[in-house]
């Protein structure tokens, strides 16, 4: 578990687990972790509140407290802050199902809903969309995003439906319809 696991819980995000080269490498500095973490919040929060315009190494490093170099280093360009900063926010959380599908999915969706007003992250996401139909450089992003979000539906669906209506189903609970 990363140090700041605690840190990022309370503030609402989930905390950003270690990229691939960094797992296979030697142990990152927690205060590379707590960089990191601390700079990919503000960017989802500077992207809600501000628009995507506003999501610049200048503009990020002030709202961070972090120098230019510091954010250069890490994401060398806007597409790959924007493409760490979607992953570490991830898809947020899901309920936890019990069984009874009616209410496993009035849990499921409400948590969802739950996710999108608390965080405002249907404002990050409208842009995320925005973006990858003009630019198809993070198009992985939302499309692991989309399916992180409907595994639980399908999950839920999958004892009661099957092909076409399970597909069906999901893209209408997911809203996608």
């Amino acid at each position: 578990m990363l140090l700041d696991d605690l840190s990022n819980r309370e503030a609402g995000v989930p905390f950003m687990a270690p990229t691939p080269d960094e797992a296979a490498g030697p142990p990152v500095d927690a205060r590379v972790v707590r960089t990191r973490n601390d700079i990919l919040r503000t960017a989802v929060d500077v992207l809600v509140d501000q628009g995507l315009d506003a999501i610049t190494h200048p503009h990020l490093a002030e709202a961070a407290g972090y120098s230019r170099a510091t954010l250069y280093n890490h994401w060398p360009t806007r597409n790959a802050l924007l493409r760490d900063a979607f992953l570490a926010r991830g898809s947020g959380e899901h309920s936890t199902p019990t069984g009874d599908l009616r209410a496993d999915l009035i849990a499921e969706l409400t948590k969802f809903r739950s996710e999108m007003e608390q965080h405002r992250i249907h404002r990050a996401l409208a842009v995320l969309v925005a973006i990858t139909a003009t630019d198809p450089e993070l198009a992985d992003v939302r499309d692991k995003l989309v399916a992180d979000g409907e595994h639980v539906l399908r999950d839920l669906l999958a004892p009661v439906l099957a092909g076409p209506e399970l597909e069906a189903a999901v893209l209408l609970l997911s809203g996608a319809v």
